[in-house]
């Protein structure tokens, strides 16, 4: 990034600076031999905005019969890093309205309808957590910044009755916005 940067900032000096110095006429003579051009450089910086996660996927843990009895079971999710040169947003939503379900067990199909609800999001292992769903949420925002870092925390939810075996997954989309 800082060397397209600084590529960028050249071109600018010779597009700015190479027309100036052949319209402009400079002579000297005598010692010593010198001459000066004015000029002047100009750019325009962008919105510029980069999301950097520690992992893409994350395996959530495994239910054990205590997590069924309680009805969920917690798994760290990754650090999300936000880079910005202005205000931005970090919105969460669900790919799908329900997970993918792939049967592992003869005569127990796995839960084809278990719902993106059942995923709870937090960015605090202890905070309030929100079920997951197909419409942004707001999980982070902040000012412009150089390295702002946010560990996201997942609740999966689990019924005795409705989650069968199974291997499940759920697609998760993070949106950097900067308005």
């Amino acid at each position: 990034m800082k060397r397209a940067a600084v590529m960028l900032v050249a071109v600018i000096l010779c597009a700015v600076i190479a027309p100036a110095r052949s319209l402009a006429q400079c002579s000297a003579s005598g010692a010593p031999d010198n001459c000066s051009v004015p000029g002047s450089v100009s750019m325009t910086a962008a919105r510029v905005v980069r999301l950097q996660m520690s992992a893409g996927s994350t395996p959530l843990t495994a239910p054990t019969p205590s997590d069924f009895d309680a009805g969920f079971n917690s798994t760290t999710g990754p650090t999300l890093t936000v880079s910005a040169n202005a205000a931005w947003t970090l919105h969460i939503r669900s790919g799908t309205a329900v997970w993918t379900a792939t049967n592992t067990s003869a005569g127990a199909p796995a839960r084809a309808n278990k719902p993106a609800a059942d995923l709870m999001w937090s960015t605090a292992s202890g905070g309030a957590f929100s079920a997951l769903t197909t419409t942004d949420a707001s999980l982070v925002g902040g000012a412009a910044t150089a390295n702002s870092a946010t560990t996201l925390y997942f609740q999966t939810l689990y019924n005795w009755s409705l989650d069968t075996p199974g291997n499940y997954s759920l697609s998760i989309v993070l949106t950097l916005t900067s308005p």
